[in-house]
Protein backbone atom coordinates (compact mmCIF):
# COMPACT_ATOMS: atom_id res chain seq x y z
CA UNK A 1 0.00 0.00 0.00
CA UNK A 2 1.43 3.38 -1.02
CA UNK A 3 1.59 6.00 1.70
CA UNK A 4 -0.86 8.89 1.69
CA UNK A 5 1.68 11.03 3.56
CA UNK A 6 4.09 11.59 0.69
CA UNK A 7 6.50 9.42 -1.25
CA UNK A 8 8.45 6.88 0.79
CA UNK A 9 11.11 4.53 -0.55
CA UNK A 10 9.90 1.56 1.50
CA UNK A 11 6.44 1.87 -0.06
CA UNK A 12 7.84 1.88 -3.59
CA UNK A 13 10.17 -1.06 -3.03
CA UNK A 14 7.45 -3.12 -1.32
CA UNK A 15 5.22 -2.48 -4.33
CA UNK A 16 7.85 -4.02 -6.61
CA UNK A 17 8.38 -6.95 -4.24
CA UNK A 18 4.66 -7.66 -4.41
CA UNK A 19 4.40 -7.43 -8.20
CA UNK A 20 7.75 -8.62 -9.63
CA UNK A 21 8.94 -10.72 -6.71
CA UNK A 22 10.88 -13.19 -8.87
CA UNK A 23 12.88 -10.53 -10.70
CA UNK A 24 16.40 -9.70 -9.51
CA UNK A 25 16.82 -6.82 -7.07
CA UNK A 26 20.49 -7.30 -6.13
CA UNK A 27 23.35 -9.20 -7.74
CA UNK A 28 26.60 -9.64 -5.82
CA UNK A 29 29.46 -11.99 -6.60
CA UNK A 30 27.20 -13.89 -9.01
CA UNK A 31 24.46 -14.46 -6.41
CA UNK A 32 21.02 -13.08 -7.24
CA UNK A 33 18.64 -11.77 -4.59
CA UNK A 34 15.12 -11.44 -5.96
CA UNK A 35 12.77 -8.64 -5.03
CA UNK A 36 10.89 -11.06 -2.76
CA UNK A 37 14.09 -12.09 -1.00
CA UNK A 38 15.27 -8.49 -0.76
CA UNK A 39 11.98 -7.54 0.89
CA UNK A 40 11.87 -10.58 3.18
CA UNK A 41 15.38 -10.07 4.51
CA UNK A 42 14.65 -6.40 5.10
CA UNK A 43 11.50 -7.44 6.97
CA UNK A 44 13.64 -9.65 9.20
CA UNK A 45 16.02 -6.84 10.07
CA UNK A 46 13.10 -4.49 10.66
CA UNK A 47 11.48 -7.10 12.92
CA UNK A 48 14.67 -7.28 14.97
CA UNK A 49 14.79 -3.52 15.41
CA UNK A 50 11.13 -3.48 16.40
CA UNK A 51 11.76 -6.20 19.01
CA UNK A 52 14.60 -4.26 20.67
CA UNK A 53 12.44 -1.17 20.87
CA UNK A 54 13.98 1.34 18.49
CA UNK A 55 12.04 4.59 18.24
CA UNK A 56 10.84 6.74 15.38
CA UNK A 57 13.78 8.56 13.82
CA UNK A 58 16.48 6.54 15.60
CA UNK A 59 19.77 6.48 13.68
CA UNK A 60 21.28 3.24 12.32
CA UNK A 61 24.80 3.22 10.87
CA UNK A 62 25.89 1.24 7.80
CA UNK A 63 29.65 0.69 8.27
CA UNK A 64 29.96 -1.80 5.45
CA UNK A 65 31.67 -2.75 2.25
CA UNK A 66 29.46 -3.32 -0.78
CA UNK A 67 27.18 -6.32 -0.41
CA UNK A 68 23.48 -7.24 -0.18
CA UNK A 69 23.37 -6.29 3.51
CA UNK A 70 23.98 -2.61 2.74
CA UNK A 71 20.72 -2.00 0.88
CA UNK A 72 18.77 -4.62 2.87
CA UNK A 73 19.50 -2.84 6.14
CA UNK A 74 18.63 0.54 4.65
CA UNK A 75 15.34 -0.92 3.36
CA UNK A 76 14.68 -2.20 6.90
CA UNK A 77 15.26 1.27 8.32
CA UNK A 78 12.87 2.84 5.82
CA UNK A 79 10.16 0.32 6.75
CA UNK A 80 10.21 1.52 10.38
CA UNK A 81 10.94 5.20 9.87
CA UNK A 82 14.52 4.85 11.13
CA UNK A 83 17.33 6.96 9.71
CA UNK A 84 20.23 5.25 7.90
CA UNK A 85 23.68 6.83 8.40
CA UNK A 86 26.42 6.14 5.87
CA UNK A 87 30.02 5.79 7.08
CA UNK A 88 33.14 5.97 4.96
CA UNK A 89 35.05 2.78 5.79
CA UNK A 90 38.34 4.61 5.21
CA UNK A 91 37.81 6.97 8.14
CA UNK A 92 40.13 6.99 11.13
CA UNK A 93 39.06 6.23 14.71
CA UNK A 94 38.47 9.88 15.57
CA UNK A 95 36.42 10.45 12.44
CA UNK A 96 34.21 7.43 13.19
CA UNK A 97 33.60 8.60 16.74
CA UNK A 98 32.75 12.09 15.53
CA UNK A 99 30.19 10.90 12.97
CA UNK A 100 28.47 8.34 15.19
CA UNK A 101 28.32 10.75 18.11
CA UNK A 102 27.19 13.65 15.92
CA UNK A 103 24.46 11.47 14.35
CA UNK A 104 23.22 10.22 17.76
CA UNK A 105 23.50 6.68 16.41
CA UNK A 106 21.94 3.88 18.49
CA UNK A 107 23.00 0.92 16.30
CA UNK A 108 25.89 0.09 13.99
CA UNK A 109 25.80 -2.61 11.31
CA UNK A 110 29.44 -3.35 10.49
CA UNK A 111 31.59 -5.62 8.40
CA UNK A 112 33.50 -8.17 10.46
CA UNK A 113 36.74 -6.82 8.97
CA UNK A 114 36.27 -3.66 11.07
CA UNK A 115 36.03 -5.50 14.41
CA UNK A 116 39.44 -4.40 15.70
CA UNK A 117 38.76 -0.76 14.91
CA UNK A 118 35.37 -0.88 16.60
CA UNK A 119 36.98 -2.49 19.66
CA UNK A 120 39.08 0.67 19.97
CA UNK A 121 36.17 3.12 19.76
CA UNK A 122 33.17 1.33 21.32
CA UNK A 123 33.56 2.97 24.73
CA UNK A 124 33.69 6.40 23.07
CA UNK A 125 30.18 6.12 21.57
CA UNK A 126 27.99 5.18 24.55
CA UNK A 127 24.73 5.91 22.70
CA UNK A 128 25.37 2.91 20.43
CA UNK A 129 23.83 -0.01 22.28
CA UNK A 130 23.40 -2.45 19.40
CA UNK A 131 26.20 -3.83 17.22
CA UNK A 132 25.37 -6.11 14.28
CA UNK A 133 28.18 -8.00 12.58
CA UNK A 134 28.12 -8.92 8.88
CA UNK A 135 30.41 -11.91 8.37
CA UNK A 136 31.92 -13.21 5.13
CA UNK A 137 29.92 -15.81 3.23
CA UNK A 138 32.36 -18.59 4.16
CA UNK A 139 32.11 -17.61 7.87
CA UNK A 140 35.77 -18.40 8.46
CA UNK A 141 35.79 -15.85 11.28
CA UNK A 142 33.63 -15.50 14.35
CA UNK A 143 31.43 -12.62 15.38
CA UNK A 144 32.68 -10.82 18.53
CA UNK A 145 30.69 -11.64 21.66
CA UNK A 146 29.46 -8.06 22.03
CA UNK A 147 27.79 -8.14 18.59
CA UNK A 148 24.86 -9.98 16.99
CA UNK A 149 25.48 -11.88 13.73
CA UNK A 150 23.53 -10.33 10.88
CA UNK A 151 22.89 -13.79 9.44
CA UNK A 152 21.19 -14.89 12.67
CA UNK A 153 18.78 -11.97 12.35
CA UNK A 154 17.87 -12.78 8.77
CA UNK A 155 17.40 -16.52 9.34
CA UNK A 156 15.96 -16.85 12.86
CA UNK A 157 13.04 -14.47 12.40
CA UNK A 158 10.03 -15.23 10.21
CA UNK A 159 11.03 -13.78 6.88
CA UNK A 160 7.68 -14.49 5.25
CA UNK A 161 5.78 -12.19 7.61
CA UNK A 162 3.74 -9.27 6.35
CA UNK A 163 5.60 -6.12 5.46
CA UNK A 164 6.90 -4.52 8.62
CA UNK A 165 5.78 -1.10 9.71
CA UNK A 166 5.74 0.84 12.97
CA UNK A 167 2.82 2.33 14.93
CA UNK A 168 3.93 5.80 13.86
CA UNK A 169 3.59 4.84 10.19
CA UNK A 170 5.60 6.13 7.25
CA UNK A 171 5.91 9.51 5.66
CA UNK A 172 7.67 11.41 2.93
CA UNK A 173 9.25 13.32 5.81
CA UNK A 174 11.22 10.25 6.94
CA UNK A 175 14.92 10.99 6.62
CA UNK A 176 18.19 9.63 5.26
CA UNK A 177 21.49 11.04 6.57
CA UNK A 178 24.35 11.34 4.10
CA UNK A 179 27.60 12.37 5.78
CA UNK A 180 29.92 14.31 3.51
CA UNK A 181 33.29 16.04 3.92
CA UNK A 182 33.39 19.49 5.49
CA UNK A 183 35.62 22.54 5.15
CA UNK A 184 36.35 22.59 8.88
CA UNK A 185 37.80 19.12 8.97
CA UNK A 186 34.88 16.96 10.04
CA UNK A 187 32.01 15.58 7.96
CA UNK A 188 28.53 17.01 8.18
CA UNK A 189 25.25 15.11 7.97
CA UNK A 190 23.05 16.11 5.05
CA UNK A 191 19.39 15.47 5.91
CA UNK A 192 17.34 14.25 2.96
CA UNK A 193 13.58 13.82 3.18
CA UNK A 194 12.59 10.70 1.27
CA UNK A 195 10.01 12.58 -0.78
CA UNK A 196 12.67 15.05 -1.90
CA UNK A 197 15.06 12.22 -2.78
CA UNK A 198 12.40 10.48 -4.85
CA UNK A 199 11.48 13.76 -6.54
CA UNK A 200 15.11 14.30 -7.47
CA UNK A 201 15.44 10.82 -8.95
CA UNK A 202 12.16 11.10 -10.84
CA UNK A 203 13.09 14.40 -12.50
CA UNK A 204 15.25 12.62 -15.09
CA UNK A 205 12.64 9.95 -15.96
CA UNK A 206 10.55 10.25 -19.12
CA UNK A 207 7.40 9.18 -17.26
CA UNK A 208 7.39 10.34 -13.64
CA UNK A 209 5.37 9.16 -10.68
CA UNK A 210 3.50 12.44 -10.53
CA UNK A 211 2.53 12.37 -14.22
CA UNK A 212 -0.20 9.77 -13.71
CA UNK A 213 -1.73 7.88 -10.78
CA UNK A 214 1.20 6.29 -8.97
CA UNK A 215 0.03 2.71 -9.37
CA UNK A 216 -0.32 3.24 -13.13
CA UNK A 217 3.31 4.33 -13.45
CA UNK A 218 4.60 1.60 -11.13
CA UNK A 219 2.60 -1.12 -12.87
CA UNK A 220 4.02 0.03 -16.21
CA UNK A 221 7.51 -0.29 -14.80
CA UNK A 222 6.68 -3.76 -13.49
CA UNK A 223 5.56 -4.86 -16.96
CA UNK A 224 9.15 -5.13 -18.20
CA UNK A 225 12.41 -6.27 -16.67
CA UNK A 226 14.09 -3.29 -15.04
CA UNK A 227 17.62 -2.17 -15.92
CA UNK A 228 20.72 -3.61 -14.27
CA UNK A 229 22.86 -0.88 -12.75
CA UNK A 230 26.41 -1.22 -11.47
CA UNK A 231 27.61 1.57 -9.16
CA UNK A 232 31.38 1.57 -9.69
CA UNK A 233 31.75 3.80 -6.64
CA UNK A 234 31.02 2.16 -3.26
CA UNK A 235 27.55 2.42 -1.74
CA UNK A 236 28.98 4.35 1.22
CA UNK A 237 29.24 7.37 -1.14
CA UNK A 238 26.33 9.40 -2.42
CA UNK A 239 27.29 8.70 -6.04
CA UNK A 240 26.96 4.95 -5.56
CA UNK A 241 24.04 5.00 -3.12
CA UNK A 242 21.85 7.45 -5.01
CA UNK A 243 22.48 5.63 -8.28
CA UNK A 244 21.36 2.39 -6.62
CA UNK A 245 18.24 4.02 -5.16
CA UNK A 246 17.29 5.53 -8.51
CA UNK A 247 17.58 2.17 -10.26
CA UNK A 248 15.57 0.35 -7.58
CA UNK A 249 12.87 2.97 -7.99
CA UNK A 250 12.57 1.83 -11.62
CA UNK A 251 12.09 -1.80 -10.57
CA UNK A 252 15.61 -2.64 -11.71
CA UNK A 253 18.48 -4.41 -10.00
CA UNK A 254 21.70 -3.23 -8.39
CA UNK A 255 24.94 -5.04 -9.22
CA UNK A 256 27.79 -4.58 -6.74
CA UNK A 257 31.48 -5.34 -7.02
CA UNK A 258 33.26 -7.45 -4.42
CA UNK A 259 36.66 -5.71 -4.53
CA UNK A 260 37.66 -3.40 -1.71
CA UNK A 261 39.12 -1.03 -4.30
CA UNK A 262 38.02 -0.39 -7.86
CA UNK A 263 39.27 -3.31 -9.94
CA UNK A 264 38.86 -2.66 -13.66
CA UNK A 265 39.09 -6.38 -14.51
CA UNK A 266 36.30 -7.26 -12.08
CA UNK A 267 34.29 -4.32 -13.40
CA UNK A 268 34.53 -5.38 -17.05
CA UNK A 269 34.03 -9.07 -16.24
CA UNK A 270 30.86 -8.16 -14.33
CA UNK A 271 29.52 -5.92 -17.10
CA UNK A 272 29.86 -8.80 -19.54
CA UNK A 273 28.73 -11.68 -17.29
CA UNK A 274 25.72 -9.96 -15.75
CA UNK A 275 24.75 -7.89 -18.77
CA UNK A 276 24.98 -4.54 -16.99
CA UNK A 277 22.92 -1.79 -18.65
CA UNK A 278 24.15 1.28 -16.80
CA UNK A 279 26.94 2.30 -14.48
CA UNK A 280 27.97 5.31 -12.43
CA UNK A 281 31.63 6.32 -12.30
CA UNK A 282 33.71 9.19 -10.97
CA UNK A 283 35.20 10.81 -14.06
CA UNK A 284 38.59 9.94 -15.49
CA UNK A 285 39.67 8.34 -12.22
CA UNK A 286 37.52 5.40 -13.36
CA UNK A 287 37.19 6.01 -17.10
CA UNK A 288 40.92 5.98 -17.89
CA UNK A 289 41.65 2.58 -16.30
CA UNK A 290 38.59 1.13 -18.05
CA UNK A 291 39.74 2.49 -21.39
CA UNK A 292 43.32 1.28 -20.91
CA UNK A 293 42.09 -2.25 -20.20
CA UNK A 294 39.79 -2.25 -23.24
CA UNK A 295 42.54 -0.91 -25.51
CA UNK A 296 45.06 -3.46 -24.21
CA UNK A 297 42.71 -6.42 -24.85
CA UNK A 298 40.04 -5.23 -27.32
CA UNK A 299 38.63 -8.72 -27.88
CA UNK A 300 38.45 -9.82 -24.26
CA UNK A 301 35.18 -8.18 -23.17
CA UNK A 302 31.77 -7.72 -24.74
CA UNK A 303 30.32 -4.54 -23.24
CA UNK A 304 27.47 -4.20 -25.75
CA UNK A 305 24.86 -4.48 -22.95
CA UNK A 306 26.15 -1.24 -21.43
CA UNK A 307 24.06 1.68 -22.67
CA UNK A 308 24.53 4.47 -20.13
CA UNK A 309 27.54 5.70 -18.16
CA UNK A 310 26.91 8.50 -15.69
CA UNK A 311 29.84 10.39 -14.20
CA UNK A 312 29.78 12.70 -11.22
CA UNK A 313 32.40 14.42 -9.13
CA UNK A 314 35.53 14.51 -11.32
CA UNK A 315 36.28 15.76 -14.83
CA UNK A 316 35.55 13.26 -17.60
CA UNK A 317 37.76 14.17 -20.55
CA UNK A 318 36.84 14.21 -24.21
CA UNK A 319 39.69 11.79 -24.93
CA UNK A 320 38.27 9.19 -22.54
CA UNK A 321 34.77 9.54 -23.95
CA UNK A 322 35.97 9.14 -27.52
CA UNK A 323 38.00 6.10 -26.54
CA UNK A 324 35.03 4.40 -24.87
CA UNK A 325 32.88 5.04 -27.93
CA UNK A 326 35.40 3.08 -30.01
CA UNK A 327 34.52 0.03 -27.94
CA UNK A 328 30.75 0.62 -27.83
CA UNK A 329 29.12 2.98 -30.33
CA UNK A 330 25.77 2.75 -28.51
CA UNK A 331 27.01 4.38 -25.31
CA UNK A 332 25.23 7.36 -23.85
CA UNK A 333 27.68 9.19 -21.60
CA UNK A 334 26.32 11.70 -19.11
CA UNK A 335 28.32 14.19 -17.07
CA UNK A 336 26.34 15.38 -14.08
CA UNK A 337 26.97 18.26 -11.74
CA UNK A 338 25.67 17.43 -8.30
CA UNK A 339 26.63 16.77 -4.73
CA UNK A 340 25.40 15.33 -1.48
CA UNK A 341 23.43 18.56 -1.04
CA UNK A 342 22.08 18.93 -4.59
CA UNK A 343 21.09 16.27 -7.14
CA UNK A 344 20.88 17.08 -10.84
CA UNK A 345 22.10 20.66 -10.90
CA UNK A 346 23.36 20.44 -14.48
CA UNK A 347 24.32 17.84 -17.07
CA UNK A 348 25.97 17.16 -20.40
CA UNK A 349 25.24 14.17 -22.66
CA UNK A 350 27.61 12.67 -25.22
CA UNK A 351 26.79 10.03 -27.84
CA UNK A 352 28.40 8.82 -31.05
CA UNK A 353 26.23 11.34 -32.94
CA UNK A 354 27.26 14.33 -30.85
CA UNK A 355 30.49 16.25 -30.64
CA UNK A 356 32.78 14.59 -28.10
CA UNK A 357 34.20 17.15 -25.71
CA UNK A 358 35.04 17.71 -22.10
CA UNK A 359 31.79 18.74 -20.49
CA UNK A 360 30.36 22.19 -20.40
CA UNK A 361 27.20 21.78 -18.44
CA UNK A 362 23.66 22.71 -19.35
CA UNK A 363 21.73 24.01 -16.36
CA UNK A 364 18.61 22.19 -15.26
CA UNK A 365 15.26 24.03 -15.17
CA UNK A 366 15.60 24.70 -11.43
CA UNK A 367 19.24 25.83 -11.48
CA UNK A 368 20.84 29.28 -11.51
CA UNK A 369 24.36 30.64 -11.24
CA UNK A 370 24.21 33.32 -8.58
CA UNK A 371 26.79 36.06 -8.01
CA UNK A 372 27.97 37.25 -4.61
CA UNK A 373 25.17 39.86 -4.45
CA UNK A 374 22.45 37.28 -5.10
CA UNK A 375 21.78 38.20 -8.73
CA UNK A 376 22.08 35.94 -11.76
CA UNK A 377 25.45 35.79 -13.49
CA UNK A 378 25.10 37.37 -16.93
CA UNK A 379 25.97 34.92 -19.74
CA UNK A 380 29.18 35.85 -21.50
CA UNK A 381 30.10 38.47 -18.92
CA UNK A 382 33.02 36.61 -17.36
CA UNK A 383 31.36 36.95 -13.97
CA UNK A 384 31.78 34.13 -11.52
CA UNK A 385 29.03 32.76 -9.33
CA UNK A 386 27.89 29.74 -7.38
CA UNK A 387 25.59 27.14 -8.87
CA UNK A 388 22.26 27.14 -7.01
CA UNK A 389 19.44 24.58 -7.13
CA UNK A 390 15.84 25.04 -6.01
CA UNK A 391 13.08 22.47 -5.69
CA UNK A 392 13.98 19.05 -4.29
CA UNK A 393 16.76 19.85 -1.83
CA UNK A 394 17.85 18.61 1.61
CA UNK A 395 16.37 19.90 4.85
CA UNK A 396 19.81 21.05 5.99
CA UNK A 397 22.75 19.74 8.01
CA UNK A 398 22.03 17.80 11.17
CA UNK A 399 22.60 19.87 14.30
CA UNK A 400 24.27 22.72 12.41
CA UNK A 401 21.97 25.67 11.84
CA UNK A 402 24.77 28.03 10.84
CA UNK A 403 26.07 25.82 8.03
CA UNK A 404 22.51 25.04 6.97
CA UNK A 405 21.71 28.73 6.64
CA UNK A 406 24.87 29.33 4.60
CA UNK A 407 24.36 26.41 2.20
CA UNK A 408 20.57 26.69 1.87
CA UNK A 409 19.85 30.43 1.61
CA UNK A 410 16.63 32.07 0.49
CA UNK A 411 16.59 34.45 -2.49
CA UNK A 412 13.41 36.24 -3.52
CA UNK A 413 11.41 33.99 -1.24
CA UNK A 414 12.80 30.77 -2.78
CA UNK A 415 15.06 28.37 -0.88
CA UNK A 416 18.18 27.16 -2.73
CA UNK A 417 20.91 24.61 -2.21
CA UNK A 418 24.33 26.15 -2.90
CA UNK A 419 27.02 23.56 -2.09
CA UNK A 420 29.86 25.77 -3.32
CA UNK A 421 30.45 24.95 -6.99
CA UNK A 422 31.82 28.08 -8.66
CA UNK A 423 31.13 28.60 -12.35
CA UNK A 424 31.01 31.01 -15.28
CA UNK A 425 28.20 31.15 -17.82
CA UNK A 426 29.15 31.30 -21.49
CA UNK A 427 27.26 33.45 -23.98
CA UNK A 428 25.40 30.37 -25.24
CA UNK A 429 24.18 29.58 -21.71
CA UNK A 430 26.50 26.65 -21.04
CA UNK A 431 28.28 26.54 -17.73
CA UNK A 432 32.03 26.24 -17.20
CA UNK A 433 32.69 24.70 -13.80
CA UNK A 434 35.57 26.32 -11.90
CA UNK A 435 35.77 24.37 -8.65
CA UNK A 436 34.10 23.46 -5.39
CA UNK A 437 34.19 25.35 -2.13
CA UNK A 438 37.16 27.52 -3.05
CA UNK A 439 39.85 24.83 -3.19
CA UNK A 440 38.21 21.42 -2.70
CA UNK A 441 40.37 18.61 -4.08
CA UNK A 442 38.73 15.67 -5.89
CA UNK A 443 41.07 12.71 -5.56
CA UNK A 444 39.89 9.33 -6.78
CA UNK A 445 36.28 10.37 -6.25
CA UNK A 446 36.84 11.52 -2.67
CA UNK A 447 36.35 15.16 -1.65
CA UNK A 448 39.23 16.52 0.38
CA UNK A 449 39.41 20.07 1.68
CA UNK A 450 42.91 21.54 1.99
CA UNK A 451 42.28 23.11 5.39
CA UNK A 452 41.69 19.71 6.98
CA UNK A 453 45.01 18.28 5.77
CA UNK A 454 46.86 21.51 6.54
CA UNK A 455 45.68 21.49 10.12
CA UNK A 456 46.76 17.86 10.52
CA UNK A 457 50.23 18.61 9.13
CA UNK A 458 50.64 21.55 11.46
CA UNK A 459 50.12 19.30 14.45
CA UNK A 460 53.58 17.84 13.80
CA UNK A 461 56.17 19.51 15.99
CA UNK A 462 58.55 20.13 13.07
CA UNK A 463 55.97 21.94 10.91
CA UNK A 464 55.63 25.71 11.15
CA UNK A 465 53.03 26.08 8.42
CA UNK A 466 51.55 24.13 5.52
CA UNK A 467 49.48 24.56 2.41
CA UNK A 468 47.75 21.82 0.42
CA UNK A 469 46.78 21.88 -3.24
CA UNK A 470 45.63 19.38 -5.83
CA UNK A 471 47.73 18.75 -8.92
CA UNK A 472 46.47 16.96 -12.06
CA UNK A 473 47.00 13.21 -11.84
CA UNK A 474 46.04 10.57 -14.41
CA UNK A 475 45.08 7.97 -11.84
CA UNK A 476 43.39 10.04 -9.14
CA UNK A 477 42.16 13.05 -11.08
CA UNK A 478 43.99 15.23 -8.60
CA UNK A 479 46.88 14.29 -6.33
CA UNK A 480 47.10 15.89 -2.89
CA UNK A 481 50.32 17.86 -2.69
CA UNK A 482 51.60 19.56 0.45
CA UNK A 483 53.90 22.55 0.65
CA UNK A 484 55.49 22.50 4.10
CA UNK A 485 57.39 25.18 5.98
CA UNK A 486 59.50 23.67 8.76
CA UNK A 487 60.28 25.19 12.13
CA UNK A 488 63.72 26.79 12.11
CA UNK A 489 66.30 24.13 12.90
CA UNK A 490 63.79 21.27 12.75
CA UNK A 491 64.02 18.24 10.50
CA UNK A 492 61.35 15.97 9.05
CA UNK A 493 61.23 13.95 5.86
CA UNK A 494 58.27 13.59 3.52
CA UNK A 495 57.34 10.04 4.54
CA UNK A 496 57.29 10.99 8.22
CA UNK A 497 54.76 13.75 7.52
CA UNK A 498 52.63 11.56 5.27
CA UNK A 499 52.50 8.91 7.99
CA UNK A 500 51.67 11.63 10.53
CA UNK A 501 48.59 12.63 8.51
CA UNK A 502 47.49 9.02 7.98
CA UNK A 503 47.49 8.52 11.74
CA UNK A 504 44.92 11.30 12.10
CA UNK A 505 42.85 11.23 8.94
CA UNK A 506 41.66 8.70 6.39
CA UNK A 507 44.64 7.55 4.33
CA UNK A 508 43.29 9.00 1.07
CA UNK A 509 43.53 12.48 2.62
CA UNK A 510 47.29 12.18 3.12
CA UNK A 511 49.57 13.96 0.64
CA UNK A 512 51.03 11.96 -2.22
CA UNK A 513 53.91 14.43 -2.36
CA UNK A 514 55.48 16.80 0.16
CA UNK A 515 57.44 19.81 -1.08
CA UNK A 516 59.53 21.71 1.46
CA UNK A 517 59.48 25.51 1.08
CA UNK A 518 61.02 28.38 3.02
CA UNK A 519 57.58 29.97 3.45
CA UNK A 520 54.00 29.38 2.35
CA UNK A 521 53.65 33.18 2.13
CA UNK A 522 50.43 33.80 3.96
CA UNK A 523 48.92 37.24 3.40
CA UNK A 524 48.58 39.62 6.34
CA UNK A 525 44.95 38.53 6.73
CA UNK A 526 46.16 34.92 7.20
CA UNK A 527 44.93 33.68 3.83
CA UNK A 528 46.88 31.60 1.35
CA UNK A 529 47.26 32.35 -2.35
CA UNK A 530 46.35 28.90 -3.58
CA UNK A 531 46.74 29.75 -7.25
CA UNK A 532 50.35 30.79 -6.75
CA UNK A 533 51.03 27.84 -4.45
CA UNK A 534 49.69 25.43 -7.04
CA UNK A 535 52.06 26.91 -9.62
CA UNK A 536 54.96 26.56 -7.18
CA UNK A 537 54.05 22.93 -6.51
CA UNK A 538 53.72 22.15 -10.22
CA UNK A 539 57.11 23.68 -11.02
CA UNK A 540 58.76 21.70 -8.20
CA UNK A 541 57.70 18.27 -9.47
Amino acid sequence: MLSTNGWNLADLWEHYAGHIGGAPAQIHDGAISTWSEFNSRANSVASFFAEIGVGHGDKVVQYLYNGPEYLESIFACFKLGLIPVNTNYRYSDDELVYIWDNADAVAVIFDEAFTDRIERVRNRVPRVTTWICVQPADQTTSCPDWAIPYKRITTSLAIDCENMSAPWGRSGDDLLFLYTGGTTGMPKGVMWRQEDLIGSFESSNRIRLDDYPATTVLDARCAKLGPRNLPAAPLMHGTGLFGAFSNLNMGGSVVTLTGRKFDVIEFLDTVQTVGVNSTSIVGDAFAKPILRALDAEPNRWDISSLRVIVSSGVMWSAESKAGLLRHNQRLIMVDTLGSSEAIGMASNTTTADSQVKTARFVLGPNTRVISEDGTDVVPGSGQRGRVALRGFTPSGYYKDEAKSAATFPVYDGVRYSIPGDWAEVEADGTVVLLGRGSQCINTGGEKVYPEEVEESLKLHEAVADAAVVGLPDERFGEAITALVELVDGANADAQTLITHVKERLASYKAPKTVIFVSSVNRAPNGKLDYQTLKAVAASSK
